[in-house]
């Protein structure tokens, strides 16, 4: 394997073929498929219609959402694991771009929840599946650093949406420190960071307003 990666082109393949399958893993749609399996409801009919956790447990209770996070989280972490795989081939061969494969697998997972190709490229808000990644982009501490930003944060404001959004803006400053010299992966990181902003701008939006749902009250 270590041979076979020491060709540019042949590594570079190896790289977007992870691509492609960490998207296609992302891209499962647990939520609707729970959902609809389990509940005999569509979870995008449901509540703020979105596929996540929060919306699950909201509509479908605490098993349901906890079902749905789990799975969310899994897709993410067997991202991580190829990345993970990936680039310690990478760097066995000697590859410079050996990091690239984190970067890749993160975004990879990311972009395939929120644009899901079985539900006509929407989806969910790609927070548990990138926190699942993250274990392996940013390592423990680094990892725990955004999770702490996003407890605190909920704590404070009673607001999920409020604790994500913090822990993605978090999310490109980190990925400077720990990939820094590596700016591609970098770079990468920070853009999947800023899709998952994106992916709440209806929530930023009440948030602005004040009209954004707590925990413990109902929207």
């Amino acid at each position: 394997m270590a041979y076979m990666l020491q060709d540019g082109a042949t590594a570079a393949a190896f790289v977007f073929a992870l691509f492609v399958v960490t998207f296609l893993l992302g891209s499962i749609p647990w939520g609707v498929i729970i959902s609809k399996t389990f509940f005999s409801k569509d979870l995008r009919d449901e509540g703020s219609g979105n596929i996540g956790t929060t919306n699950a447990m909201r509509t479908m209770g605490k098993k349901g959402g906890a079902a749905v996070f789990v799975l969310d989280f899994g897709k993410g972490v067997l991202s991580g694991l190829l990345g993970f795989w990936l680039a310690g081939a990478l760097l066995e061969a000697g590859c410079s771009f050996w990091q690239l494969p984190f970067a890749v697998a993160f975004a990879g997972c990311i972009w395939g929840h929120i644009f899901s190709p079985w539900l006509k490229f929407k989806g969910g808000k790609g927070i548990a599946v990138a926190v699942g990644c993250l274990f392996f982009v940013f390592g423990w501490w680094g990892t725990l650093l955004e999770l702490g930003i996003f407890i605190v944060v909920v704590l404070v404001t009673r607001q999920v949406s409020a604790g994500s959004l913090s822990a993605a803006i978090a999310c490109p400053f980190l990925a400077f420190y720990f990939y820094a010299g590596d700016w591609v992966s970098a770079i990468i990181i920070s853009l999947a960071a800023l899709t998952i902003i994106w992916a709440h701008r209806e929530n930023i939006r009440r948030l602005w307003n004040g009209t954004e749902s707590k925990i413990g009250r109902r929207a």
